[in-house]
């Protein structure tokens, strides 16, 4: 079975940023001559004093200055002199979702027609991942409606949903729904774990290749078989969405279906139209559109994706 990705603890908060340089020394310390000053009167000495307590907040405002650029999570307010300071930006609160079961479930079998479409579809996203423990309802946009319900499980495997955008206490994850694409938001609580995998799959449609890779290094290359001209295989980012022994087929020991379906087929088998990787019992499909828009792998590379790579694995198609 694919392997468990590996928890990583939340986001640690920001740095305090490095004190900005000391301001420069008055004409009187750098003993320059000044004009003799007469004794000030009691509302002179009332003026001074709160000259003085404008200078003190002037100055702790200057010597917490930020960087020119301000830290994940943080918002930057300019201050006089130039500089800035940094404050926590504000968390949007989720919207009471109501009933969870009256929402669509965020799953391989269904539409999630409110859903944002993914914006970076060629983009590599970080590698971090978020399960929900307990079903949690996924938002079109940080404190907007509830579009859907993510489920613990998808096909039987945990769910894990990649990471491609964030905001202080939100999550932006790819959804495995149709249309191709979709996207929410899910709140940041104790309803939701995150991890990393270290992983990323390419696969090359031209070329008939997929690239294997680990923190950015190429670990495994493989030539497969891809979608036919009436079927093609799905562009854009997607994942690996769980893992799977089906004993009604006898061509793939382990499937591994993913968070696309066909553009061509509604159903297939019986199925929503998943689109997956899976095995084949002869290398004649190997470099060739070959498939109903499944992408079939030499054994050897079933054997390392089932086993080391986690599920919730992007998987970017081109």
């Amino acid at each position: 079975m694919t392997a468990r990705p590996p928890r990583d603890a939340h986001t640690p908060a920001p740095e305090v940023a490095p004190h900005p340089a000391r301001p420069h020394l008055g004409d009187r310390e750098r003993g320059e001559a000044t004009l003799p000053l007469a004794r000030p009167t009691r509302n002179q000495w009332m003026l001074i004093g709160a000259l003085v307590a404008a200078a003190i907040v002037f100055a702790t405002l200057a010597y917490s200055c930020a960087p020119d650029t301000a830290t994940a999570g943080t918002e930057a307010i300019p201050v006089p002199g130039g500089g800035q300071v940094t404050v926590e930006a504000p968390i949007v609160a989720p919207r009471p979702p109501g009933d969870l079961s009256q929402l669509p479930e965020a799953s391989t079998f269904t539409t999630v027609p409110d859903a944002p479409t993914d914006q970076g579809r060629d983009q590599v996203p970080s590698g971090r991942l978020v399960h929900p423990v307990s079903p949690v309802p996924a938002y079109r946009e940080p404190g907007g409606p509830a579009i859907a319900a993510v489920p613990v499980q998808q096909v039987g495997s945990d769910t894990w949903l990649p990471v491609i955008a964030e905001q202080p206490g939100w999550y932006q994850v790819m959804l495995p729904a149709r249309p191709n694409g979709a996207t929410a938001w899910i709140a940041d609580d104790l309803a939701v774990e995150t991890a990393h995998t270290p992983y990323r799959i390419v696969i090359d449609r031209a070329a008939f290749r997929l690239q294997l890779f680990r923190e950015g290094t190429q670990v495994g290359i493989w030539t497969v078989g891809i979608g036919k001209p009436t079927a093609p295989t799905p562009e854009g980012r997607t994942f690996l969405l769980a893992s799977i022994r089906d004993s009604h087929q006898r061509y793939s020991p382990v499937i591994l279906p993913l968070g696309t379906h066909s553009a061509t087929y509604e159903t297939y088998g019986g199925g929503p139209g998943t689109t997956g990787i899976h095995g084949w019992p002869t290398p004649d499909v190997f470099g060739h559109p070959s498939s109903d828009g499944c992408i079939r792998i030499p054994a050897n590379a079933l054997q390392i994706l089932s086993t080391d790579v986690p599920i919730g694995t992007p998987v970017l198609i081109h």
